[in-house]
């Protein structure tokens, strides 16, 4: 056992072996970083943490927030107290401070946690970095809106920047330099890190940012009448009012497993995507009220990069190849059917909720026919159906969202990760279809030890090799804001802008592409203005 004094007490951690069983890491969990968002501070801005009397054992995870797993359906009841993260640290006392990295995990915002279960250190420490992990209150106790001052929405995203504050004020007890932190996280988490970007709430609390598929305009990301959304809630549980304080009292009252799989829909056309876990989420991140209080993010993402005023990090962003091959299964028995039959599914949600019926029918069949050509929309064609919907649901609102990030004095580089192998658990699903890529999740492989799925790890591998290439390349960014800082990956890495466009992809080597997405870019821009929307 080995113990550190935090800012609010002693912790008791333990050192542990890496997978591969030739080094030792030091391992912290469970930390509390806020006061339990419990009773009356259910749904609330978090609050800091109180000190603690005695040493407090930090071997275990701290609960998962009450959440159905959305993908196996599992019913996890964990506790609201979930405000906890976790410290992974190769040294305690370096003799220079060590580079930080702060993951946040995905899950559409109503699923996931920081745990090891999927999220093993024992990749990314043997790089000489710290790993912190974290959990954040997911679904309505983290991102429900009333649009008002005492629960104007976000409450999530306040969670994950009162936990980087924690980082800032303690990383240095772990080995860590508060000076340089990079944010990371995977779809939700991804998205959920450039809104770190954008937020003056997170201003100065880290130096570089990586977004792994995900932005906050892709469409699983985007909010529609929160305040409304609420009060439907209120109506399916019990309480119908107009009233958001005899609403707050209510939902306040409720125990939480009444809470985790409602289906508060304000459209027909919800109805249709609710289960559709590439396009809907009812819950997500808002914009927003400035009631002169604090708030995390007080105008829409994109109007915020017209106007420049980012946080001046480096950035990092990038998908898979085949990111939606994981969702094979899914679009057999389920999806498909729905797009068949509603053809305005296949239009971004933005576009549905904001054009006439007309121009969305007109978008529906631009989309068909750039994808499918003059192949149907069938589960015969799902080659074609997973580059749509890897397009649709993450690729060209990521570029697009890229070709949008203000250039000030920060760094910004672009990858496309497409390395497969044995590890690809997740894009195995393809195969069956002639479809061998990196799918949504893949990429994380590469960087953690999931414990949960009891992966092989051997050091001789071809597996492993493509592990330390991809920790390397992550680490390098973390470590100097660049992810080839030298000769030794056998490339130049260049910035990524809207001209040129170029960007690496990530196999078993680094290769640098150009004019990257540029014709792909050009339709759904042509989707968007003959829609008469603002690409």
């Amino acid at each position: 056992m080995v113990q550190v004094k935090v800012a609010e007490g002693w912790l008791e951690g333990e050192k542990l072996k890496v997978v591969t069983g030739d080094a030792y890491y030091y391992s912290f969990k469970g930390i509390p970083y806020a006061q339990p968002p419990v009773g009356k501070l259910r749904f609330k801005d978090p609050l800091p943490l109180k000190p603690w009397q005695g040493i407090r054992k930090a071997t275990k995870h701290g609960p998962n927030c009450p959440q159905i797993d959305i993908f196996t359906r599992k019913n996890i009841q964990g506790s609201e107290d979930c405000l906890h993260l976790n410290v992974y640290t190769p040294n305690l006392k370096p003799v220079t401070p060590l580079p930080v990295m702060f993951f946040i995990h995905g899950g559409g915002y109503k699923s996931g946690s920081g745990d090891d279960q999927h999220y093993g250190a024992d990749f990314l420490v043997q790089h000489n970095v710290i790993l912190v992990t974290i959990n954040y209150r997911l679904g309505i106790f983290g991102f429900l809106c009333f649009d008002t001052e005492e629960v104007p929405g976000n409450a999530g995203l306040k969670d994950q920047a009162l936990a980087l504050k924690w980082v800032n004020e303690n990383i240095s007890k772990f080995g860590g330099d508060p000076k340089n932190i990079t944010v990371f996280g995977e779809s939700a988490g991804g998205a959920s890190t450039i809104a770190h970007v954008l937020s003056p709430h997170s201003k100065g609390l880290f130096q570089r940012a990586i977004s792994m598929s995900g932005v906050p305009i892709c469409d699983w990301s985007l909010p529609y009448q929160p305040r409304r959304r609420a009060f439907r809630l209120g109506k399916i549980l019990g309480l119908e009012t107009e009233d958001p304080e005899a609403l707050l009292q209510f939902l306040q009252s409720l125990p939480s497993e009444q809470l985790i799989h409602q289906n508060p829909t304000v459209l027909a056309y919800e109805d249709i995507t609710q289960s559709n876990l590439l396009k809907f989420y009812h819950f997500t991140p808002v914009v927003e009220r400035d009631f002169g209080c604090s708030h995390f993010l007080t105008e829409n993402p994109l109007d915020v990069l017209k106007k420049g005023n980012i946080n001046d990090v480096d950035i990092l962003i990038g998908h898979t190849n085949e990111e939606c091959s994981l969702a094979v299964q899914g679009f057999e028995e389920l999806y498909i059917k729905d797009y068949i039959r509603y053809p305005e599914t296949l239009t971004p949600r933005d576009i549905a909720l904001k054009a006439n019926y007309d121009n969305v029918l007109e978008a529906s069949d631009a989309i068909r026919r750039y994808f499918f050509g003059s192949k149907k929309v069938s589960v015969e064609n799902m080659r074609e159906f997973i580059t749509y919907a890897s397009e649709a649901s993450f690729i060209y609102n990521i570029v697009r969202f890229a070709d949008k990030i203000p250039k000030k004095q920060n760094k910004r580089y672009f990858y496309r990760f497409s390395t497969y192998s044995e590890i690809n658990h997740y894009g195995k699903n393809g195969e069956k279809y002639g479809i061998k890529g990196a799918s949504h999740l893949d990429d994380l492989l590469y960087l953690f030890n999931a414990n949960v799925l009891n992966m092989n790890v051997d050091k001789n591998s071809k597996e492993y090799k493509l592990i330390q290439l991809t920790c390397t390349v992550f680490t390098n960014f973390a470590k100097y804001g660049n992810p080839t800082p030298d000769g030794s990956l056998g490339v130049t890495w260049p910035e990524y802008d809207n001209v040129k466009r170029a960007i690496v992809d990530i196999t078993d080597r680094l290769n640098v592409l150009e004019d990257y997405s540029k014709e792909t870019q050009e339709f759904w821009k042509s989707v968007y203005e003959n829609a008469g929307l603002e690409y």
